[in-house]
């Protein structure tokens, strides 16, 4: 755990060019399940207490994040490809659940509480996505969207690397034939990332272990699980399966502007 200051925050290994973390539930002013960095608006906290946990990260970065309204699919979302907003005008909030960039400074961010947050790039620090991955999300392709775009963007890129973020743990994640069939059925080798627990009805999921899986697939070099499961650390981090009713912790990225460095 490395500290912003008064806030608390989860990274990895450091990467050339890239800057990432993703927050803890401490350091911010909510107060009740929401206690106390929420930065989500939609979880029934008061958006004067989400507004003020915002800019209180916003202190530590570049620039404003850009918000998704996240919908647990598949698209990606390219500010790059959108004029600047005026000053004083709210930018849009796209319907996606993942965003890239090649802009130095641009902020990019997915909030979660259970779903894994992850963070791609080119190991050449040039070319930067995060995604948002719920079980559904993964198994519609979210990551392998990301790094397509990543790749459209970014075509001289020669390595990927990936950071997988606090998400729930192997331990806490029981599904059941649904989402079983919807990795196992399209390939065998997910199959290996499920412990049945009750015949044919429930299983035991490693979501972080299937979306390593999937990007290793894919064509992702370097990989980084963070270890961290939101569920067993009520302390730490917020989860929808824990609590319901909760908060939401976001991760943040951005491309370092070279000439800063």
């Amino acid at each position: 755990m490395s500290p912003h200051r008064a806030v608390p925050t989860i990274s990895g290994t450091a990467w050339p060019g890239v800057s990432y973390f993703c927050s803890t539930r401490e350091g911010g002013v909510s107060g009740g399940p929401w206690s106390s960095l929420n930065v989500g608006l939609h979880t029934g906290d008061k958006a004067s207490h989400v507004q003020a946990n915002r800019d209180a990260l916003r202190r530590f970065l570049p620039g404003d994040p850009v918000w998704l309204n996240q919908v647990h699919g598949c698209e990606v979302h390219d500010p790059d490809h959108y004029a600047d907003v005026p000053p004083g005008t709210p930018p849009p909030v796209p319907n996606a659940d993942a965003a890239i960039t090649m802009q130095y400074g641009r902020v990019l961010a997915v909030m979660t509480a259970d779903c894994l947050p992850v963070v791609l790039a080119s190991i050449d620090g040039r070319a930067l996505g995060v995604a948002h991955a719920g079980w559904r999300g993964l198994a519609a392709g979210v990551l392998e969207n990301t790094l397509a775009a990543l790749r459209e963007r970014h075509p001289a890129a020669v390595a990927w690397r990936a950071w997988i973020g606090p998400a729930i743990g192997p331990r806490h994640f029981e599904v059941g034939a649904d989402v079983f069939a919807a990795f196992a059925d399209h390939d065998e080798q997910a199959a290996h990332f499920f412990a049945e627990t009750v015949p044919g009805t429930k299983w035991l999921a490693d979501l972080p272990s299937l979306a390593r899986h999937r990007l290793q697939r894919a064509g992702v070099e370097s990989i980084e699980l963070s270890g961290y499961c939101t569920y067993s650390r009520p302390e730490l981090f917020y989860s929808y399966r824990r609590d319901m009713q909760t908060g939401r912790l976001v991760t943040l990225a951005w491309l370092d502007n070279p000439s800063s460095l």
